[in-house]
C-alpha cells in the first residue's frame, strides 16, 4: 500500500485532482468528508457536541448547524480545542478503517488540507502539491464559491504559502492552465505513484 498526502491551497484545484486519481483507481479518502460523516444525525459525536454546546448549535432538522458552531468555537480556542477533542479521535479511527480495507497494492490518496500547517507530511510516503498562483485561487474561489475576494485573500493568508507546500512536496501538480494540462499532469502523476506502489 502507498500512502499519498494530498494537499494544496484554497482554490488550487485539489479536489479535481483528487477526483481524477480515484478515477484511474485511487482509493481516496477525505479528512473534511469524514469529519462531517462522524457528526452527521445520531451520531455519538453530534451527541456530544449538543451536550459540550448546546442545543442551539443543531438545525431545525436536527443536523449540525456548522456556521453557528463555527461562530461559538473559532472565537475561543478553548472550545476549538473541545470540539477537536470531540471530532478528531473519530475522524482517525475512521482513516483507519477505511485504509484497513484497501488491498494490499492499493494507492491511497488522503486529501488533506492543512497538511503542511499541522506538520503531517511525514506520515505518508509522498507527498503531492496542488500548486496554482495566487490570483488564480481567488479568481476561481470567487467565481466558483461567490465568496467575497477580500474572505478568499484573508483564506490564503491564513493557510501555508506556496513556498512552504513546495518544499514538503515529493510531486507537485501545477494547475495554473487548462482542464487538459490538468488531466495530462494526472495521468503522469499517477504512473509516477504506480511505479512508487510497484517497488
Amino acid at each position: 500500500m502507498l500512502k499519498v498526502g494530498l494537499t494544496g491551497g484554497i482554490g488550487s484545484g485539489k479536489s479535481s485532482v483528487a477526483r481524477r486519481l480515484a478515477e484511474r483507481g485511487a482509493l481516496v479518502i477525505d479528512a473534511d468528508a469524514i469529519a462531517r460523516e462522524v457528526v452527521e444525525p445520531g451520531t455519538p459525536a453530534l451527541a456530544e457536541i449538543v451536550a459540550e454546546f448546546g442545543e442551539q448549535v443543531l438545525t431545525p432538522d436536527g443536523a449540525l448547524d456548522r456556521p453557528r458552531l463555527g461562530e461559538t468555537v473559532f472565537a475561543d480556542e478553548a472550545k476549538l480545542a473541545r470540539l477537536n477533542a470531540i471530532v478528531h479521535p473519530r475522524v482517525g479511527e475512521r482513516t483507519r478503517e477505511l485504509t484497513e480495507r484497501a488491498g494490499e497494492g492499493t494507492i491511497v490518496v488522503y486529501d488533506v488540507p492543512l497538511l503542511v500547517e499541522n506538520g503531517l507530511a511525514d506520515l505518508y510516503d509522498v507527498v503531492v502539491v496542488v500548486d496554482t498562483p495566487v490570483e488564480t485561487q481567488v479568481e476561481r474561489v470567487v467565481a466558483n464559491r461567490g465568496m467575497p475576494e477580500e474572505q478568499v485573500r484573508a483564506r490564503i493568508r491564513a493557510q501555508a504559502d506556496r513556498e512552504e507546500r513546495r518544499s514538503v512536496a515529493d510531486i507537485v501538480v501545477d494547475n495554473s492552465g487548462s482542464e487538459q494540462d490538468l488531466d495530462a499532469r494526472v495521468a503522469e502523476v499517477w504512473a509516477e505513484l504506480q511505479r512508487r506502489a510497484a517497488k
